[in-house]
């Protein structure tokens, strides 16, 4: 259940949790490693993540559920974490951000999912930087990092080599590169809705567009902070990144830049589906009314005809003759058969 009505008025700090709840019990794990050694455990209790900090090694806590206030309360107390910033991590509406509290940084990314039914769904994941250990808080199990879990246990890559800053490079750049998987799938969308439109658009069509729409707006506001998010980063003269780090960030940040922009290419794309839409809706009434104006017009002389046939005065001279019937509906013919000509010479048909 959403608390955010119940937070406001609170005192600043107060540990409520506002979002869903996505699992009933809080999971902690820890990774703990250097370039020869490495250990993995699943943690009960938050005072078992001490013993870990402040070694020659790099620790990544990674804590799945961020509703137990009481859960939070400990990690301030063990880490000695700010109260806003825990409140913080239990708000699961914040946007992307970065803050530097000195011996520690905080990061607040948007982590995005793909649902069953075409939807996008967002989770708040929130990095906290120390100077050998990072911690992640995400609102359910399951995410996009077993790449990096993999790097690690196998030795695989530099990561191993580096400090915790690295480490927290990779975290932020496996949720960045997830997003170019969403965005293909985006992409897919918006072409299938173009052909939709193009060819043959219906009632439903003028939903889903709206839903895309929707959609855009969504990731974009998800996205769209990451820019200073990360700009921050690379030019924070925090001395829990080192300089070494720099060139990654680099290359995250272009990363970020390429996907805002082609969120704002698709958002256009499905802006122009709306205008397109509303012209080939246009178009097939205008080629309706266009056959009906065609039809009216080719019988407007035959009606005035049979009309002036239908008079009955009793001095009509074509009424006695024995062709006049057969006359009369040859001229309708003639008629009917010269509009259609005339129609098609003007292209009108």
């Amino acid at each position: 259940m959403n608390n955010i009505i119940s937070k406001y008025g609170t005192p600043s700090g107060s540990l409520i949790h506002v979002g869903q709840k996505k699992m009933e019990k809080v999971s902690i794990s820890v990774m703990d490693y250097d370039a020869d050694n490495f250990t993995e455990k699943t943690l009960n209790k938050v005072e078992e993540c001490k013993k870990f900090i402040n070694t020659s090694t790099v620790t990544w806590i990674n804590v799945d559920g961020v509703h137990d206030a009481e859960v939070m309360e400990n990690f301030g107390k063990y880490f000695g974490f700010h109260p806003l910033l825990l409140e913080d991590i239990m708000n699961t509406e914040q946007r992307p951000k970065v803050e530097d509290f000195g011996d520690y940084m905080y990061f607040v990314l948007k982590m995005l999912y793909r649902n069953k039914n075409d939807s996008i769904s967002a989770e708040q994941v929130s990095i906290i930087l120390g100077k050998d250990y990072v911690i992640s808080f995400q609102e359910r199990s399951g995410d996009v990092f077993d790449s990096i879990r993999k790097r690690i246990r196998n030795k695989k890559g530099r990561i191993r080599n580096f400090h915790a800053d690295y480490l927290m490079y990779a975290l932020i750049d496996s949720i960045i590169d997830h997003y170019f998987v969403i965005l293909e799938t985006v992409s897919e969308s918006v072409e299938k809705l173009e052909d939709e439109v193009v060819k043959a658009p219906t009632t439903n069509t003028l939903q889903l567009i709206h839903r895309m729409k929707r959609m855009m707006m969504y990731l974009r506001k998800s996205v769209w902070p990451l820019r200073e998010v990360i700009n921050a980063m690379h030019h924070s003269e925090s001395e829990l990144i080192d300089e070494s780090i720099n060139v990654y960030l680099r290359d995250v940040y272009d990363h970020t830049i390429q996907v805002i922009d082609t969120i704002e290419s698709y958002r256009d794309m499905v802006s122009g589906l709306l205008d397109i839409y509303l012209s080939s809706i246009s178009n097939r009434m205008n080629e309706v009314m266009k056959v009906l104006t065609i039809i009216a017009t080719i019988f407007i002389p035959l009606t005035f005809i049979a009309g002036i046939y239908g008079m009955n005065f009793a001095f009509m001279p074509e009424l006695q003759w024995k062709w006049g019937y057969f006359v009369t509906l040859g001229v309708m013919l003639g008629v009917f058969i010269g509009m259609l000509l005339y129609f098609k010479r003007k292209k009108w048909f």
